[in-house]
């Protein structure tokens, strides 16, 4: 929406001039597209399959952000472990499509599969993670949760607490432990959610709430 358009808006909804700023700033930064252009194609479907789970409030902007770094949005990707644009491995997308009957006959190569699946298997680990510090943390179990398994997040929760640092906080306390994985895996999985939340998340507030922030 450009600048003008903003202001003949202003006008027409009876807008004080002094509250004219604030419109401005406030419509800029959230209609704004500024994700990246590869992303931008695929926001009306992950939307569309985010709200069903998680209603009109969903949480877009993490969703934009993880689905980037899971694949940077190629529908058709394959990796060592995982397929498709969300990188299910083969033993996850069964299991999602066991447990949700809109998700049976698994398509990981399927875009609608995989973001209907994404939001669901999301939602679960989210549910799941009931006393971290903030929203922010949280977000952060859950993300990795999804890249490493949720075992290992409980794991690494536990030797946390019993080497005297915040168990109920990701960043800084329990992604400074490892409770025995290989250190190529810890590393990896310790950077996912710090890349989804920190770094990639803000280019794409406007598709959404987010977190973190």
């Amino acid at each position: 929406m450009t600048r003008c358009a903003i202001l003949l808006l202003a006008v027409l909804a009876g807008c004080a001039p002094s509250q004219l700023p604030t419109l401005i700033t406030s419509v800029a930064a959230h209609d704004y597209d500024v994700a990246p252009l590869f992303a931008r194609p695929y926001r009306d479907k992950l939307t569309r399959n985010a709200r069903v789970v998680w209603g009109m409030d969903a949480p877009l902007a993490i969703f934009g952000a993880q689905v980037e770094q899971e694949s940077a949005y190629r529908p058709l990707v394959q990796s060592k472990f995982a397929n498709g644009i969300a990188q299910f491995t083969p033993a996850t997308a069964e299991w999602i499509g066991t447990k949700y009957e809109d998700l049976a006959n698994p398509q990981p190569f399927n875009v609608d599969w995989s973001f209907r699946a994404l939001a669901r298997y999301d939602h679960f680990l989210y549910r799941r993670v009931e006393d971290a510090y903030d929203d922010c943390e949280r977000w952060a179990f859950t993300l990795a949760a999804y890249n490493g398994g949720e075992s290992w997040v409980r794991r690494d929760r536990a030797k946390a607490a019993v080497t005297g640092r915040d168990s109920r906080s990701y960043f800084g306390q329990v992604d400074t432990v490892t409770s025995g994985r290989g250190e190529s895996f810890w590393r990896e999985n310790t950077g996912y959610p710090l890349r989804i939340l920190k770094i990639l998340h803000p280019q794409y507030v406007a598709w959404g709430r987010g977190a973190c922030t």
